[in-house]
């Protein structure tokens, strides 16, 4: 199959067109389906975490835009669905820039066709394995101004990447690239409750990342991550906690193992 250009092998599954599906979209093939599936066979909540991830994704946006953030990086954005970044932030300032970020063609493909008109909004090719380069990308520094506080969202993504390719020093490249005033935001799963279950899920994933190494990670490894910053209230907690007005006498009870918070560089 080809899209605009592009050969694509419906036979191997891609990480945002699984979660495309688990977010109930239609950019996605039957073998991302059947991953899917495979995946829900041994953790049926991971449906549940998936939206949880993106309902996370939104209430952080619109509480950065409401502290006067206007620029945001979205790195490793996924396939355009529901509440995109440049949507949420946009409706509460319409002059608010946007910068994508991913290194998949089809979501390149799909994520510029939709923002063709928007001038605020830019989508560019890049590795987050290689922060430099989206830091310089010529296209990054055309629209985003390092010298004012801006959003840094690294939403959904680092857990792919394995411990060897040292995702505490990629965060910190980032975090050290961002002025006073700026945000990082990120969601992660971790190891401490399921543990067997995550470790079926590394293993089912190694199909797609091409057998990379341990990505597993405890609350104290994530916590990490936000070294050199300080914590937005309510802090690192399960990402359907973070500022939703979940009360746990209420809510639904199945198990989660995605935290997420948000940290501001003093």
């Amino acid at each position: 199959m080809r899209a605009d250009g592009l050969d694509i092998d419906e036979s191997q599954p891609s990480i945002a067109r699984v979660y495309d599906y688990f977010l109930g979209g239609k950019d996605n093939y039957a073998c991302d389906r059947e991953f899917a599936q495979k995946l829900v066979g041994f953790a049926p909540e991971a449906r549940t975490m998936a939206r949880d991830n993106r309902a996370f994704l939104g209430r952080v946006v619109r509480f950065l835009a409401r502290q006067g953030i206007r620029q945001f990086i979205d790195i490793g954005t996924g396939l355009p669905t529901q509440d995109n970044v440049h949507e949420a932030v946009q409706a509460i300032a319409s002059d608010a820039r946007v910068a994508y970020v991913d290194n998949d063609p089809i979501v390149l493909v799909h994520a510029r066709a939709l923002l063709a008109d928007n001038l605020n909004t830019i989508v560019i090719e890049g590795d987050l394995r290689r922060p430099k380069e989206i830091l310089e990308h010529p296209c990054l520094n055309g629209l985003i101004d390092f010298t004012k506080p801006m959003a840094i969202l690294l939403v959904g993504v680092l857990y792919y990447l394995a411990n060897e390719e040292k995702p505490w020093e990629i965060v910190a490249e980032l975090r050290d690239a961002m002025p006073s005033g700026s945000y990082l935001a990120l969601s992660h799963i971790i190891s401490d409750d399921r543990p067997e279950a995550i470790s079926q899920a590394q293993e089912l994933y190694r199909q797609i990342l091409k057998g990379k190494g341990d990505a597993r990670r405890c609350r104290a490894q994530v916590q990490a991550l936000f070294d050199g910053l300080e914590m937005v209230e309510p802090g690192l907690v399960y990402a359907h906690q973070w500022r939703s007005g979940w009360r746990a006498e209420t809510a639904d009870q199945r198990p989660r193992w995605i935290l997420g918070g948000v940290g501001r560089k003093n």
